[in-house]
Parts: structure tokens; sequence; C-alpha cells
């Protein structure tokens, strides 16, 4: 009977560890060394991911990194495409076990443990995408997406991360994210962190956007207040 009750209790967990289960965006509240508060907020689209540190009272940027990720049974394998304290790891491939449950996420072996913040919903525009283009004078000027610079945005339900960054290079350009919202057409994005400028932390900006074809219109103002029309695409 002991033996039956194990097995059961493992083919349980094993049916909740499954990619679905990860997408979303998750939130880790520690402390640095120096016992400044600090949050750390993951968010895994399907097969994109990110992970971001930052002052919670500031939003004094720390740290990022992510790219593509898979899961085989308790293991997870991610592919760095960018990491902001080491570009030696990019290209490289890390792998680790997790724990999850409807509400943690943990990596075995580490103090490493997130609450869950959302599961994808209600975001209108979760998932990952690429920035593919931009409108000036009413025509649309595309790029290849699949050239080694990238400018990738990833949003949960609730959250949104971008980063503009160089595969091939290794180079890390910028990052900056936060929560937003989907209502009526407007997208607003309300800033936590923002690695070339910790004064941004704690803006909202609001956008105009369309969904069409698989094709995200996104025209306003950016930070600096410049107008700004920008297509983006889903990554494949």
């Amino acid at each position: 009977m002991k033996k039956i009750f194990v097995l059961i209790v493992c083919n349980l967990f094993a049916l909740n560890i499954n990619a679905q289960s990860f997408v979303g965006a998750w939130e880790r509240n520690h402390s640095s060394e120096n016992g400044e508060k600090l949050k750390s907020v993951v968010i895994f689209s399907d097969g994109y991911q990110v992970i971001s540190t930052y002052e919670a009272k500031t939003g004094k940027f720390i740290y990022s990194n992510g790219g593509t990720w898979k899961l085989t049974g308790d293991t997870m394998t991610e592919k760095v495409e960018f990491d902001t304290n080491n570009s030696d790891r990019v290209g490289s491939e890390v792998t680790f076990k997790v724990e999850i449950s409807d509400s943690t996420m943990a990596i075995v072996g580490s103090d490493m443990k997130f609450k869950r913040i959302d599961s994808g919903k209600p975001g209108k525009l979760h998932g990952a995408w690429l920035m593919a283009g931009r409108v000036r004078e009413g025509k649309k000027q595309m790029r290849d997406t699949d050239r080694p610079r990238k400018t990738m945005k990833i949003l949960s339900g609730t959250r949104f991360q971008w980063i503009a960054y160089n595969t091939e290079t290794k180079q890390f350009m910028g990052t900056g994210g936060g929560t937003y919202t989907t209502i009526n057409g407007e997208y607003v994005e309300n800033i936590e962190f923002f690695s070339r400028d910790d004064s941004k932390a704690g803006l909202s900006l609001k956008f105009n956007y369309e969904l069409t074809n698989n094709e995200w219109d996104h025209k306003g103002f950016s930070s600096k207040g410049d107008p700004m029309h920008e297509i983006w695409v889903k990554r494949k």
C-alpha cells in the first residue's frame, strides 16, 4: 500500500510539471548583501523567458538575462541570448531542476523561490514579440527579424519587459519593464525599471494599439516624449 501511495504522489507531481504550467509571470522578493530590498520578476511565454532584478523601492536596475527555454520532465534547459552580468554566457545552455505548484515555482538546490503573479491572462498581448519595423510618413519600413540584432518584448498577462541585444556580438543595449494593461484599444505601460535611466521608474506611458494578422501596431510617444509608430510581430 505504501509503495502504491508513493507512486500515485509521484505521478501527480509529474502531471503538474509541464511547460504550460510555467507560462505567465513570477515574482521573488529578497535582499542584497547590503540589506537593500530587491525584486526579481520572471516572465515565461511559449519558448522564451526573461528574468530581471531591480531595487524594489527605487526601481534601480540590477540584472537581467533570458532567451529560449524548454522543459523535459522536471528539468529546464535555457539557452542564453543575453546576460547583463556576463556576456560570455550568451549562446550557452543552462540546465537545472524545477518544482512548481499552482502558486509557487522553485529551482531545486537553491534559495530561489517565486510566487505566481499571473498565468498569462488577461493580457491580450501575452507572448514574445520582435520589433519588425516602423511607420514613417505613413509608410511601413520593415526589417529582418531573424538578424542577430533584436529588440524583443515579452509579456505575460500583466507584466512586460523589452530587451535590445545582439546574439552575434553578445552586446546588451538596454531593457525596461513593469506592468501593463490593454483596455479599449489603449495599451498602458507602468515602468518599474529602466536600465538606461533609473529616473524613468514610476512613469506611465499610453499607446494606441491594434492587432491585425498577427502584427501589433504600436503608436504613441516614447519615454523621452518622441513620437513613435512601431510594428511588432510574434516571435516563432
